[in-house]
């Protein structure tokens, strides 16, 4: 099976043709910004980093922006740094080199200020934009197709409808040699033996009830209930009683196939097939990280119903019920009511989101990307100081 994509000169496939404008320091998101906004089409974020990131959390944040930064779904980037900040743009751009993806860099300090930054962004972005507008689309193998699944804002129709309908297409894309990304690692507390089953070999099975393990403990030693989190209050209102509860609706995103691979947070998966990526639960957060592990799509399911989207990532939207799709139908692709409704069943609803992914990844634009929704966040593992 094929689809219409782009092939980069580095070998990896993009779905859309992005430039983006990226600051690598809270100090320059208001100037990428206004770079980007000088530059019509092209993309920027906001983000809180850049300082006072120590060791571990220094190697989690830089490892998150330059995987993000050389998604195939962008052409090219625009590092945009302040000049004294611990995540400069050239520490990025030393690993965008390793990836192979085009870059430009422009630092305030060093350009005099905002204006002069500005000028000389726009001609920079210009000129990467010019770069990226020849490309043309391509009929590439799905095997090539990364797709990153999440949940946000469940009910308790989302682990009978929506959830395992998105297991189905995640099913059709790995037999046709694709690769499905499972995060949300909170939301496998209490079906961690379920995913260690399937787990394809033991140290995947080891690394499954590792960062289960870690994850609950971390919890606990906060001595804080994680009720109110996981479910969070809109779970609750919505039907779902316990974390075990969730958990076994929530990984039924990721199908029945083996899992052969358990990544970091932003670690670009070494297999294809089914992977686990450690992370958190936060909607935004987990969409971003699976972005930065090279998904070029994200399937979200929603029970209480969500906007959001993702800057250079198309995210298609799946809702478990029919009311939260009939009031929120300008935000929500596909509707898995129906199989509540009893007019479709979670096979052909799986069958229709394969096909919605495979559109979708041809040009198709998402919900999301009409409406102009572009959420991006990465989280800190340890204090900034």
């Amino acid at each position: 099976m094929k689809f219409w994509g782009y092939r980069r000169s580095n070998g990896t496939i993009g779905v859309r043709n992005h430039v983006l404008i990226f600051p690598t320091t809270i100090c320059a998101s208001t100037v990428a910004q206004m770079i980007s906004k000088e530059v019509p089409g092209t993309v920027s974020i906001i983000h809180p980093h850049g300082c006072g990131h120590l060791g571990e959390e220094e190697e989690h944040m830089v490892r998150a922006m330059a995987g993000f930064c050389s998604n195939p779904n962008v052409a090219g980037v625009l590092l945009v740094g302040l000049g004294c900040e611990l995540l400069t743009p050239a520490l990025i751009a030393e690993e965008l080199t390793k990836a192979g993806q085009r870059f430009e860099i422009i630092s305030i300090q060093a350009e005099g200020g905002t204006t002069n930054t500005v000028a000389k962004g726009k001609k920079l972005a210009e000129q990467l934009l010019a770069e990226a507008a020849p490309a043309q689309r391509e009929l590439i193998d799905v095997s090539e197709l990364i797709i990153g699944t999440h949940c946000g804002g469940s009910d308790t129709m989302s682990g009978l409808t929506a959830n395992p309908s998105v297991g189905v297409a995640s099913d059709l894309l790995i037999g046709e040699g694709g690769t499905v990304i499972i995060s949300e690692t909170a939301e496998m507390l209490g079906a961690e033996h379920v995913l260690a089953k399937r787990a394809a070999n033991e140290e995947v099975r080891n690394r499954i009830w590792e960062i289960t393990s870690i994850t609950e403990a971390n919890v606990k030693s906060m001595g804080v209930d994680i009720r109110g989190a996981e479910p969070s209050p809109g779970n609750i209102e919505g039907g779902l009683t316990t974390i075990e509860e969730k958990s076994l609706g929530s990984i039924r995103k990721g199908g029945t196939t083996p899992i052969v691979q358990v990544v970091k947070f932003a670690e670009k998966p070494a297999q294809t097939g089914l992977v686990i990526m450690d992370g958190p639960a936060h909607d935004v957060v987990s969409d971003t990280g699976m972005i930065a592990v090279g998904a070029q799509v994200i399937v979200f399911t929603t029970g209480r119903g969500t906007p959001l989207g993702a800057p250079i990532a198309p995210v298609i939207k799946v809702s478990s019920n029919s009311t939260v799709y009939n009031k929120m139908k300008e935000n929500i692709d596909i509707n898995a009511g129906t199989i509540l409704d009893g007019t479709e069943s979670i096979q052909s609803i799986g069958e229709q989101i394969f096909k919605e992914i495979i559109d979708v990844a041809s040009g198709k634009l998402t919900k999301a990307e009409i409406l102009g929704h572009g959420e991006f966040a990465i989280h800190p593992i340890h204090p900034t100081v």
